[in-house]
């Protein structure tokens, strides 16, 4: 479920730029005409429930949502419907709709997923400008559990020799314990293909002067950059996460979100 088109978060990493997408002037906002329309007759049609994911494109809450209310009709409609959401944002805003999530996970899965890269809220500001700080992030995190809503952390992309990095993991880690965080989902690379690679290296030489040559000599024409120390960190991390208890694996998150609406079979329960 995309509702809207852009995405003003400014992400000097977002792999939603690749042209192959076809959104034009992609830091501009643009709201789906009919949206809500759509979505209800789309709902009203389907004969199997079903979880609906939203915030892969474009953030469901960003400024434009605050005004329109589109994403939150829309789990209005979900809820109605009885279909379970599956919601990616770096924004705040998703609190807003708490109340709802709940209603929804009250008759089917809802999962929550909050991007956050860094621990370090300068950094999260040079490398994520327009979206809040990661500390307001790791708040809505826990505001989001305290209610009981199946909710947690995308530590993706890793950026090489920027994000890649002992303290940064082993922070993050600890930060979205604090906040209750279910689960944490990780991926130690970053995508570079087409005008989003020219994106990415010019927004590097301006931010990181040098990094970029660096990427090309390491990478070549690579899409799927993975950081030299992507197996140390990966070791880390899930030391980390079992530490806490947190959910790694995307197996184990899928099953443990919809854990409460599984029906067993006969052969459970015998």
């Amino acid at each position: 479920m995309n509702i809207y088109r852009g995405c003003n978060h400014g992400c000097l990493y977002c792999d939603s730029r690749w042209d192959t997408y076809k959104v034009d002037d992609f830091d501009t906002i643009r709201a789906k005409d009919d949206t809500l329309r759509i979505i209800r007759n789309d709902l009203a049609s389907k004969r199997l429930k079903g979880i609906i994911c939203t915030g892969a494109m474009s953030d469901p809450y960003n400024p434009l949502e605050a005004r329109l209310n589109l994403t939150r009709n829309s789990l209005m409609l979900i809820s109605a419907y009885n279909f379970g959401v599956s919601v990616i944002t770096k924004s705040t805003l998703v609190t807003r709709d708490t109340e709802i999530l709940i209603d929804i996970a009250e008759k089917a899965p809802v999962i929550v997923k909050i991007t956050i890269t860094t621990s370090d809220d300068k950094l999260s500001k040079i490398i994520e400008p327009n979206a809040p700080p990661s500390s307001e992030r790791f708040n809505a995190l826990k505001h989001l559990t305290d209610q009981g809503i199946f909710a947690g952390v995308l530590l993706m992309p890793i950026l090489p020799f920027i994000t890649d990095n002992v303290e940064n993991i082993e922070k993050l880690v600890d930060e979205s314990a604090k906040a209750g965080a279910k689960f944490i989902f990780a991926r130690f690379d970053v995508t570079l293909r087409g005008n989003q690679r020219d994106w990415y290296f010019n927004k590097l030489d301006k931010l990181f002067p040098g990094l970029s040559t660096k990427y090309k000599t390491l990478y070549g024409d690579t899409a799927f950059c993975s950081s030299p120390k992507a197996k140390e960190l990966n070791s880390l991390f899930r030391q980390k996460c079992k530490q806490y208890g947190i959910l790694y694996r995307m197996k184990d998150i899928v099953r443990e979100s919809r854990k409460a609406y599984t029906q067993p079979s006969l052969f459970d329960m015998l």
